[in-house]
Parts: structure tokens; sequence; C-alpha cells
């Protein structure tokens, strides 16, 4: 997928900066599930124990799915995009058309990242 360098509204809110702080969202997230799995099989965790998971796993699907789809959640919540070279940076989006759009993606970010993240967690449950 190509890197957008402008604001479409409900598809594309952020900049290479951006998304790059989100991949590193995404490996960090992921090396924390991996540690924190490991840690619970080698010391033979309850179970239920094992569900916390969800949290990590929840995090680095959040984080990869907004890099990919050039994307950041909470902006698209709070009506802001980014595309500058500053991380952290950002614009107002002015339209409420085009906030309500910016609002559903962001939804659909969290969502899929909630469910990715419970479909590791029950893994770790199961393993």
């Amino acid at each position: 997928m190509e890197t957008k360098n402008e604001y479409v509204p409900g598809v594309c809110n952020i900049g290479p900066a951006e998304i790059a702080k989100r991949k590193q969202a995404g490996w960090g997230g992921f090396g924390a599930a991996v540690i924190l799995w490991g840690i619970f099989i080698a010391f033979g965790t309850p179970q239920p124990w094992r569900l916390l998971v969800l949290v990590p796993a929840t995090m680095a699907a959040s984080g990869y799915l907004q890099a990919r789809m050039h994307f950041c959640a909470y902006f698209g919540f709070a009506s802001f995009f980014n595309f500058g070279s500053t991380v952290g940076k950002t614009d107002d989006v002015l339209e409420a058309e085009f906030r309500a759009k910016d609002r559903k993606k962001a939804l659909q970010i969290a969502i899929y990242s909630a469910l990715i993240g419970l479909v590791v967690a029950l893994l770790a449950f199961a393993f």
C-alpha cells in the first residue's frame, strides 16, 4: 500500500512519521504479548490469568492496523490529522461530514483490534 501524503476523510489521516510510530507500537505490543505469554507458560500460571495477554495483543493489533490503514484511531475520534514530520503535531478536521467518516473508521479499527486481541487471549488461555 502506497503512503498517501494528504488527508482523506475516513481513509487516511496520518503521514509517514505517524505511521512509523504506529508500527513501533505494534512491535512493542507484540513483544510484550509474547513475553507475557511465555512467562505464563514457564511458570504454569493458571489459565484465567493468561487472558491478560489480551492487553498487549490488542495494542499490537491496533498499532499494526493503524500503520497499515494509514489512519490513527485516536486522531479519528478526536478530529485530528497529521502529515507533518513531527509526531503528535496535529491539525483539526473542521467539516462535520469528515469527522463522522473519521469516527466510523476509528471505531472499525478499535473493534478489529479488540477482536484480534481477544482471539490471541483465547489462544493463550487454551495453551
